[in-house]
């Protein structure tokens, strides 16, 4: 058990996670980061980012994550690879239970994060980064001309194929239901897209492959029809699942499980803070993320302050 008393404690060791870490040892604050798994978060699932600003010939997701890492360990972060198991948020010193013992701190910033929702079809975690996708907006690019499906019927799925109609030669929505839940905003301009075209009551059956995805076999759930369709590129936009459920209870969540924070990132308990994909927010993305992580380190310091 540790008798230490730490300034922060990051949940998370993603570019939210690491980004707090570096701004806040900048600040001289005592920051311990937990993280169950190795630095970077999702995207360490991704073997190519382009859109992450100063890297001109895009890197690697483990690549980022490690410098990130490394960023803000050089400025005496530390990072324990352990797993959450219970936090007390309430408690003076907030209380962090893992499976290597107790932690206490001033401020938590929670970084868990939002694992995409998975179809659940055979060789999916094989074929991911061989043509699987679960973000249009990050590797959209990598198809340009190409054929690719968007699977999903709500605001997400209907994003990522507006955005994909724009940059590929062809683009198949499958949707299981026989109309799409995303907001009308969306509708029009989907379908006047020449060159996207419904596969309505369709689900995802079969991934076809070699070394990466070459298709996919639908079936049509009212007729029971199969269908094989040729492609380049298949974008999983189901939805996601939010780290949340250790913090139910205490933290408010939206009706989908996210925390509710602002563009502040505090939560309804003070000197807790919620950053990158875990809270409420219009755009996830790894700049969001690290954006994030900066504004909970300026209102963990503002917090300490006022309260020593």
């Amino acid at each position: 058990m540790s008798e230490k008393i730490y300034d922060v404690i990051v949940i998370g060791g993603g570019p939210a996670g690491y980004t707090a870490a570096l701004y806040t040892t900048r600040a001289g604050l005592d920051t311990l980061v937990l993280e169950k798994f190795s630095a970077g978060g999702q995207m360490t699932q991704t073997s190519t980012i382009d859109n992450y600003p100063g890297f001109e010939e895009g890197i690697d997701g483990f690549s980022l994550g490690f410098k990130m890492q490394q960023g803000a360990e050089r400025f005496g972060a530390v990072t324990m690879q352990t797993e959450v198991i219970a936090a007390d948020l309430n408690a003076t010193p907030k209380k962090i239970t893992t499976d290597s013992g107790e932690f206490f701190a001033k401020t938590v910033i929670i970084a868990t994060g939002a694992d995409h929702k998975h179809l659940g079809v055979e060789k999916e975690e094989m074929l991911l980064g061989r043509g699987v996708g679960y973000c249009a907006a990050c590797d959209g690019m990598l198809f340009k001309g190409k054929t690719v499906a968007v699977v999903g019927g709500g605001n997400s799925a209907a994003a990522d194929a507006l955005l994909l109609s724009k940059i590929c030669a062809k683009v198949y929505v499958i949707v299981r239901r026989n109309v799409m839940r995303a907001t009308k905003i969306y509708h029009e301009p989907l379908m006047k897209a020449e060159n996207v075209e419904f596969k309505w009551n369709c689900e995802v059956k079969e991934l076809l492959h070699g070394m990466k995805i070459s298709g996919v076999r639908i079936e049509n759930n009212k007729s029971g029809e199969s269908e094989e369709i040729t492609l380049d590129g298949l974008f999983i936009s189901i939805g996601r699942s939010p780290a949340t459920a250790l913090f139910e209870g205490q933290l408010t969540l939206d009706a989908s499980g996210y925390i509710v924070a602002d563009e502040s990132t505090r939560t309804n308990i003070p000197g807790v803070f919620a950053v990158g994909d875990v809270r409420t927010k219009v755009l996830r993305q790894i700049v969001t993320a690290a954006a994030d992580g900066a504004v909970a380190s300026h209102y963990a310091e503002q917090y300490i302050a006022e309260n020593e």
